[in-house]
């Protein structure tokens, strides 16, 4: 476990050091979280009584999208873990006396967070200021808070299983990127990104919901919100475990099948 913690601390250093990057980023997704925020606000003043969310709890969940969402976001691959696969550069992750799959999971975890760590400061403040209720507010209990910090871990494990799943599947297809587009498009679509899921029809919306792309944003960013409250939390938090357990288990299954399998030229 001491490998793995010390490999997490120098792959967290790393994402800590896109320092240009995520200032560049970052007026980006304020301008792009005030933008979405008055194109809801538009429809809200017409018909308030057919919103499906509260507008404050809208607006809390725009700007915590930007704030995490080097953490949930399902296009940030990590091209060259899929180049050494195809090119054999694999081999010199194996000699490690790591495993594989543990290590591109830390790995994976360790630059989601150090580049969150890098955004989610400045906006939680930028959106904090905006009036309400369009700003970022805290309108929940602590209990309910703490819960929602606990949702988010649980978001980032189900994020990562699924980059690893799509990771191991590179073992076994000559070229993934085909996969990759299918599974970014359905994450945009059944997570939350383009629109809330509150927003879709009701049997899209329960298909995304029960759907592993439900389990990611989604869940966190609307407990914070109240959104999902009492009795939807710990059913949402669950099905966010389950998830997390699925994945993680059958892209460590699917990765070792790979690595039976392959076969490295060269001297």
């Amino acid at each position: 476990m001491k490998k793995y913690l010390s490999f997490f601390k120098m792959r967290l250093m790393a994402g800590l050091q896109y320092r240009t990057a995520a200032l560049a980023g970052l007026s980006t997704q304020f301008v792009w979280g005030a933008m979405e925020i008055l194109i809801y606000r538009a429809f809200w003043l017409e018909h308030p009584e057919r919103f499906p969310m509260g507008m404050q709890a809208l607006a809390s969940y725009v700007w915590l999208q930007q704030a995490f969402l080097t953490l949930f976001a399902l296009w940030q691959w990590e091209q060259e873990l899929i180049q050494s696969v195809r090119t054999g550069d694999v081999a010199y992750e194996l000699i490690r006396p790591m495993d594989l799959y543990g290590m591109w999971m830390t790995r994976s975890l360790a630059l989601r967070l150090g580049r969150a760590l890098l955004r989610l400061p400045p906006v939680v403040l930028l959106g904090s200021l905006v009036p309400a209720p369009y700003g970022l507010r805290l309108t929940v209990s602590p209990a309910v808070f703490g819960l929602f910090l606990l949702s988010a871990g649980l978001m980032m494990l189900v994020v990562c299983g699924m980059v690893m799943f799509l990771y191991a599947l590179t073992f076994h297809l000559t070229d993934p990127n085909g996969v990759q587009v299918v599974a970014t498009a359905a994450a945009d679509l059944l997570g939350g990104a383009i629109v809330p899921l509150p927003f879709l029809p009701a049997g899209l919306r329960r298909i995304a919901e029960l759907s592993p792309f439900g389990a990611m944003q989604n869940v966190p960013l609307r407990i914070f919100g109240g959104d999902i409250a009492g009795a939807d939390i710990p059913r949402a938090m669950g099905l966010q475990l389950f998830w997390a357990a699925v994945l993680i288990a059958g892209g460590w299954v699917l990765m070792r099948a790979g690595l039976r399998r392959t076969a490295v030229a060269g001297g």
